[in-house]
């Protein structure tokens, strides 16, 4: 009689945190101390030229501790967290395969969740579809579309902010093609589980308020840096370059594209990029509430990379 032998999956680690939270820090510190190979799970670091608003990681820093999935495409594409599934699966195989540990870092919990959950099948873009939402908003305004699909897919409304059009026009898109919200898709999902064991790691403020603090320093830092000139750069460069791009409703972009276009002066300015990246924290601490099976760490602890390396070793015995 044969014994079966248990299938031993491969190690990999997440440390999810909301912007600011000092993930970046961090990571360089224990790619320096622990057989690990870093991967960035953020959305706007896969943008070429744009440096400064998506506080990437400098040269030097990229030099010690080398990130994947940084710099894949211009400000003109798009990257979807499905791209970014089928990228980062092959990179962990790839790392593991090397005998290292992958340790995904970042702030966007999309990715994070569509990596650990898979993702539905959702119905492609279509052009009319999408010029019918728009025509509807330029009547009514993206806020009141946010109510509407509220009433229609409520839980995936409560993850949106009111004025994100372009998560609005696919939520609606995606009931107008389908049938079905992006919340039933996802629900009836087939599971597509992640072959390997998970730690996964949550960076939480124990003093929101310090976390706000430090979130308008990096904004203030950010314009001190160049970001307008960024920002004016990247228009020049890339001629076909539209507000409503992806790339450029990124937090803090967005609002040095209205500035330019002179819709508000310097202090408007300040004041609402730092409300629009307060906004994007208490989303990404939201999502991280909802997850399962994670660690949480203070993000505010001074010796938080080692209480990290701690975690971390203890927990690959």
């Amino acid at each position: 009689m044969s014994l079966l032998t248990p299938v031993i999956l491969p190690r990999a680690i997440f440390l999810m945190g909301p912007t600011a939270s000092g993930k970046t820090g961090a990571v360089v510190e224990l790619a320096q101390r622990l057989p690990v190979e870093l991967i960035s799970v953020d959305s706007a670091l896969v943008y070429r030229d744009m440096d400064i608003g998506t506080a990437k990681p400098d040269a030097a820093t990229l030099a010690l501790a080398p990130h994947h999935l940084i710099d894949l495409i211009s400000p003109l594409q798009s990257y979807s967290a499905a791209q970014f599934r089928s990228d980062a699966l092959a990179l962990m195989a790839d790392i593991t395969a090397r005998g290292r540990i992958p340790l995904l870092v970042g702030g966007t919990m999309l990715y994070f969740n569509a990596l650990q959950q898979g993702l539905g099948e959702l119905p492609q873009a279509d052009a009319a579809v999408r010029a019918q939402l728009d025509a509807e908003a330029l009547q009514t305004g993206w806020p009141a579309m946010h109510a509407r699909l509220a009433v229609i897919d409520p839980d995936t409304a409560a993850r949106l902010m009111p004025t994100d059009a372009q998560r609005i026009q696919r939520a609606f898109e995606v009931w107008m093609l389908s049938g079905k919200t992006m919340t039933q898709l996802f629900a009836e999902q087939q599971n597509q589980a992640l072959p390997y064991r998970l730690l996964k790691l949550a960076l939480m403020p124990s003093d929101r308020s310090v976390l706000h603090q430090r979130i308008a320093l990096r904004f203030g830092q950010m314009l001190q840096a160049g970001l307008l000139d960024e920002v004016q750069q990247l228009r020049q460069r890339y001629p076909d370059l539209q507000p409503e791009l992806p790339s450029m409703r990124c937090v803090g972009y967005r609002q040095a594209w209205q500035y330019l276009q002179g819709e508000f002066d310097m202090n408007e300015l300040r004041d609402k990029g730092i409300a629009a990246t307060r906004q994007l924290a208490k989303r990404q601490l939201t999502w991280l509430r909802g997850m399962d099976d994670t660690v949480p760490v203070d993000c505010l602890d001074p010796a938080l990379t080692d209480r990290l390396q701690t975690t971390i070793t203890n927990w690959l015995g």
